[in-house]
């Protein structure tokens, strides 16, 4: 985790982002819904999600957006600023499960002041990818 922001000139098309792991635990998932307001059951009750066809319960989109921006900024450092992003679901998150979050930079620009970084960069799990995505972040580019 970067608590200094990066410089926009060192950051290079093709730099990996340092991953992210993530212990899933059931407390993980339902404080996720919780925090995002998602009071689906299938994000906090065993037996209703078994229900819908489910072996658990499973992490929603909105902790998956969340996840996702955290990578992205643990990286940047904070004064950088997610301007978009953009997510693909894929395999879900159950509990017990351990996910990885890996990135490269695809891109870099300048915006007058600002230096632009896109990012592409996904999540994996023991059931293969769960998340993928990409973002655009701006960064002072001094």
């Amino acid at each position: 985790m970067s608590f200094r922001t990066l410089e926009w000139a060192a950051v290079r098309v093709g730099d990996a982002l340092p991953p992210l792991v993530i212990d899933v635990t059931a407390t993980v998932i339902v404080a996720g819904a919780i925090a995002t307001r998602d009071f689906m059951p299938v994000h906090h009750d065993r037996d209703y999600a078994n229900a819908q066809g489910s072996p658990d319960i499973f992490m929603n989109i909105l902790s998956d957006t969340a996840y996702s921006s955290r990578f992205l900024t643990d990286w940047a450092g904070p004064e950088a600023m997610i301007t978009r992003i953009a997510v693909r679901l894929g395999a879900p998150v159950f509990p017990g499960s351990v996910l990885t979050y890996t990135g490269e930079v695809t891109a870099t620009s300048r915006s007058g002041a600002e230096g632009v970084v896109e990012v592409a960069f996904r999540a994996m799990n023991d059931l293969g990818e769960h998340v993928s995505g990409t973002a655009t972040l701006t960064l002072p580019a001094g």
